[in-house]
Protein backbone atom coordinates (compact mmCIF):
# COMPACT_ATOMS: atom_id res chain seq x y z
CA UNK A 1 0.00 0.00 0.00
CA UNK A 2 1.58 3.35 -1.07
CA UNK A 3 1.58 6.55 1.46
CA UNK A 4 -0.40 8.95 0.79
CA UNK A 5 0.92 11.43 3.09
CA UNK A 6 3.46 14.19 1.94
CA UNK A 7 6.95 14.35 2.21
CA UNK A 8 6.92 16.89 5.77
CA UNK A 9 9.40 16.22 8.46
CA UNK A 10 7.53 15.21 11.40
CA UNK A 11 8.20 17.80 14.55
CA UNK A 12 10.71 16.90 17.10
CA UNK A 13 8.44 15.15 20.47
CA UNK A 14 8.59 18.13 23.30
CA UNK A 15 11.47 15.13 25.11
CA UNK A 16 13.58 16.49 22.73
CA UNK A 17 15.86 19.49 24.24
CA UNK A 18 18.34 22.03 23.15
CA UNK A 19 21.26 22.31 25.60
CA UNK A 20 24.12 25.00 24.70
CA UNK A 21 22.98 24.02 20.78
CA UNK A 22 23.13 20.56 21.10
CA UNK A 23 20.30 18.34 20.72
CA UNK A 24 19.38 16.42 24.54
CA UNK A 25 17.38 13.37 23.93
CA UNK A 26 15.35 12.84 26.88
CA UNK A 27 12.85 9.73 27.71
CA UNK A 28 11.75 6.69 29.70
CA UNK A 29 14.26 3.88 28.94
CA UNK A 30 11.74 1.06 27.54
CA UNK A 31 11.36 -1.83 30.14
CA UNK A 32 11.75 -5.84 29.54
CA UNK A 33 7.51 -6.05 29.45
CA UNK A 34 7.68 -3.11 26.80
CA UNK A 35 9.32 -6.14 24.44
CA UNK A 36 6.80 -9.54 25.86
CA UNK A 37 5.00 -9.01 22.90
CA UNK A 38 4.71 -10.70 19.24
CA UNK A 39 6.53 -9.24 16.42
CA UNK A 40 4.23 -7.29 14.50
CA UNK A 41 2.57 -5.61 17.74
CA UNK A 42 5.98 -4.66 18.76
CA UNK A 43 7.10 -3.25 15.06
CA UNK A 44 4.35 -1.12 15.42
CA UNK A 45 5.03 -0.15 18.74
CA UNK A 46 9.26 1.06 18.33
CA UNK A 47 7.84 3.32 15.58
CA UNK A 48 8.59 6.90 17.71
CA UNK A 49 10.55 5.39 19.98
CA UNK A 50 14.28 6.35 20.29
CA UNK A 51 17.35 4.30 19.29
CA UNK A 52 20.42 5.47 21.38
CA UNK A 53 24.08 4.11 21.06
CA UNK A 54 26.69 5.02 24.00
CA UNK A 55 30.06 4.40 22.41
CA UNK A 56 33.90 5.29 23.65
CA UNK A 57 33.19 7.92 20.29
CA UNK A 58 30.30 9.39 21.37
CA UNK A 59 26.27 9.10 21.64
CA UNK A 60 24.39 8.88 18.89
CA UNK A 61 20.24 8.39 18.67
CA UNK A 62 17.86 8.26 16.15
CA UNK A 63 14.01 8.59 16.16
CA UNK A 64 12.73 4.84 15.24
CA UNK A 65 10.70 5.45 11.75
CA UNK A 66 10.72 1.83 9.92
CA UNK A 67 10.46 -1.54 11.27
CA UNK A 68 9.73 -5.08 10.20
CA UNK A 69 8.51 -7.74 11.75
CA UNK A 70 9.29 -11.65 11.72
CA UNK A 71 7.22 -13.87 13.54
CA UNK A 72 9.67 -16.74 14.16
CA UNK A 73 9.26 -20.94 13.20
CA UNK A 74 5.84 -20.32 10.63
CA UNK A 75 7.51 -16.99 9.23
CA UNK A 76 9.50 -18.43 5.92
CA UNK A 77 11.31 -15.27 6.07
CA UNK A 78 12.30 -15.56 9.35
CA UNK A 79 15.89 -16.92 10.98
CA UNK A 80 13.59 -19.33 13.01
CA UNK A 81 11.82 -20.30 10.03
CA UNK A 82 10.48 -24.38 10.97
CA UNK A 83 12.36 -24.20 14.36
CA UNK A 84 15.87 -23.25 13.02
CA UNK A 85 18.13 -22.83 15.91
CA UNK A 86 21.98 -22.21 15.20
CA UNK A 87 24.33 -20.56 17.18
CA UNK A 88 23.87 -17.35 14.37
CA UNK A 89 20.37 -17.09 15.59
CA UNK A 90 20.52 -18.42 19.41
CA UNK A 91 19.91 -15.02 20.54
CA UNK A 92 16.59 -15.22 19.04
CA UNK A 93 15.38 -17.54 21.16
CA UNK A 94 16.36 -15.16 24.50
CA UNK A 95 13.27 -13.14 26.07
CA UNK A 96 12.37 -10.11 24.19
CA UNK A 97 14.62 -6.54 24.73
CA UNK A 98 17.81 -8.08 23.42
CA UNK A 99 19.82 -7.45 20.29
CA UNK A 100 19.96 -9.80 17.71
CA UNK A 101 22.44 -8.57 15.19
CA UNK A 102 23.43 -10.06 12.39
CA UNK A 103 26.41 -9.87 9.31
CA UNK A 104 24.15 -9.59 6.07
CA UNK A 105 25.80 -10.51 2.93
CA UNK A 106 29.47 -10.45 4.55
CA UNK A 107 28.94 -6.53 4.87
CA UNK A 108 25.92 -5.11 6.54
CA UNK A 109 25.06 -5.10 10.30
CA UNK A 110 21.59 -5.81 10.72
CA UNK A 111 20.03 -4.63 13.91
CA UNK A 112 16.88 -6.75 15.44
CA UNK A 113 15.27 -6.45 18.63
CA UNK A 114 13.98 -9.63 19.89
CA UNK A 115 10.35 -9.83 20.76
CA UNK A 116 7.88 -12.26 22.88
CA UNK A 117 9.14 -14.26 25.89
CA UNK A 118 12.12 -16.64 25.74
CA UNK A 119 11.71 -19.60 23.39
CA UNK A 120 9.77 -18.22 21.31
CA UNK A 121 11.69 -16.78 18.19
CA UNK A 122 10.77 -13.73 17.12
CA UNK A 123 12.10 -10.48 16.01
CA UNK A 124 11.79 -6.62 14.72
CA UNK A 125 14.70 -5.28 12.37
CA UNK A 126 14.79 -1.79 12.58
CA UNK A 127 15.17 -0.37 8.91
CA UNK A 128 15.80 3.28 9.61
CA UNK A 129 15.89 5.97 12.13
CA UNK A 130 15.81 9.74 11.89
CA UNK A 131 19.01 11.03 13.09
CA UNK A 132 19.23 13.14 16.30
CA UNK A 133 22.19 12.94 18.24
CA UNK A 134 26.00 12.68 17.32
CA UNK A 135 25.07 13.75 13.53
CA UNK A 136 28.97 14.49 12.75
CA UNK A 137 29.86 11.38 14.52
CA UNK A 138 27.06 9.42 11.95
CA UNK A 139 28.76 11.36 9.10
CA UNK A 140 31.77 10.34 9.85
CA UNK A 141 31.35 6.70 10.38
CA UNK A 142 29.79 6.95 7.01
CA UNK A 143 32.39 8.62 5.03
CA UNK A 144 29.77 11.52 3.57
CA UNK A 145 29.74 15.07 3.92
CA UNK A 146 26.67 16.56 5.54
CA UNK A 147 23.99 18.29 3.58
CA UNK A 148 20.32 19.15 3.24
CA UNK A 149 19.68 15.94 1.28
CA UNK A 150 22.46 13.76 2.36
CA UNK A 151 21.37 14.14 6.26
CA UNK A 152 18.21 12.13 5.02
CA UNK A 153 19.83 9.22 3.71
CA UNK A 154 22.21 9.18 6.66
CA UNK A 155 20.18 6.30 8.15
CA UNK A 156 17.21 5.29 5.66
CA UNK A 157 18.71 1.37 5.56
CA UNK A 158 19.59 -1.15 8.27
CA UNK A 159 22.77 -1.36 6.89
CA UNK A 160 23.43 2.56 6.98
CA UNK A 161 21.72 2.87 10.54
CA UNK A 162 23.78 0.90 11.65
CA UNK A 163 27.11 1.62 10.16
CA UNK A 164 26.27 5.23 11.20
CA UNK A 165 25.65 4.43 14.92
CA UNK A 166 28.50 2.03 15.53
CA UNK A 167 26.52 -0.93 15.90
CA UNK A 168 28.27 -3.92 14.96
CA UNK A 169 27.65 -7.73 15.58
CA UNK A 170 30.24 -7.14 18.72
CA UNK A 171 26.89 -6.36 20.39
CA UNK A 172 24.97 -9.04 19.28
CA UNK A 173 22.89 -10.40 22.24
CA UNK A 174 23.07 -6.49 23.99
CA UNK A 175 20.48 -6.67 26.68
CA UNK A 176 18.54 -3.60 25.68
CA UNK A 177 17.42 -2.59 29.06
CA UNK A 178 21.09 -1.72 30.18
CA UNK A 179 22.84 1.44 29.60
CA UNK A 180 25.14 0.99 26.18
CA UNK A 181 22.14 0.21 23.69
CA UNK A 182 18.94 0.84 24.19
CA UNK A 183 15.36 2.33 23.36
CA UNK A 184 13.53 5.18 25.19
CA UNK A 185 10.29 6.87 25.13
CA UNK A 186 9.83 10.34 24.11
CA UNK A 187 6.51 10.46 25.09
CA UNK A 188 5.28 11.16 21.27
CA UNK A 189 3.08 8.61 19.09
CA UNK A 190 2.89 8.48 15.49
CA UNK A 191 0.03 10.48 13.83
CA UNK A 192 -0.25 7.33 10.76
CA UNK A 193 1.63 4.53 10.21
CA UNK A 194 1.78 3.11 6.79
CA UNK A 195 1.89 -0.89 6.91
CA UNK A 196 3.07 -3.00 3.67
CA UNK A 197 5.19 -6.03 2.31
CA UNK A 198 8.93 -6.95 3.49
CA UNK A 199 11.33 -6.08 1.49
CA UNK A 200 13.80 -8.61 0.23
CA UNK A 201 11.68 -11.09 1.09
CA UNK A 202 10.69 -13.08 -2.39
CA UNK A 203 11.65 -15.98 -1.76
CA UNK A 204 8.85 -16.42 1.30
CA UNK A 205 6.20 -17.64 -0.48
CA UNK A 206 3.00 -16.21 0.88
CA UNK A 207 5.06 -15.09 3.73
CA UNK A 208 6.34 -12.46 1.40
CA UNK A 209 2.90 -11.02 1.08
CA UNK A 210 2.27 -9.82 4.74
CA UNK A 211 1.85 -6.57 5.62
CA UNK A 212 4.66 -6.71 7.93
CA UNK A 213 6.90 -3.78 7.35
CA UNK A 214 6.02 -0.41 8.89
CA UNK A 215 7.06 3.26 8.61
CA UNK A 216 5.76 6.52 9.50
CA UNK A 217 3.74 8.15 7.05
CA UNK A 218 5.46 11.75 5.48
CA UNK A 219 8.63 10.59 7.42
CA UNK A 220 11.69 11.74 5.03
CA UNK A 221 13.75 9.31 6.74
CA UNK A 222 12.89 5.97 5.52
CA UNK A 223 14.23 3.52 2.80
CA UNK A 224 11.17 3.20 0.94
CA UNK A 225 7.79 5.31 0.43
CA UNK A 226 5.56 1.95 -0.60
Amino acid sequence: MACAAAWVQIPPPASFLFEAGVLMVTGRKLSRDFYLVDAVTLARRLLGKVLVHRSPEGVTSGLIVETEAYMGIHDKASHAYGGKRTRRNEVMYLEGGHAYIYLNYGIHHLLNVVAGPRDVPMAVLIRAVEPLEGVELMARRRGIELDDKSLYKLCNGPGKLTKAMGISVRLNGEDLTGDRLYIIDPGEIPDKIVSTRRIGVDYAGEYALKPWRFYIAGSRYVSRIG
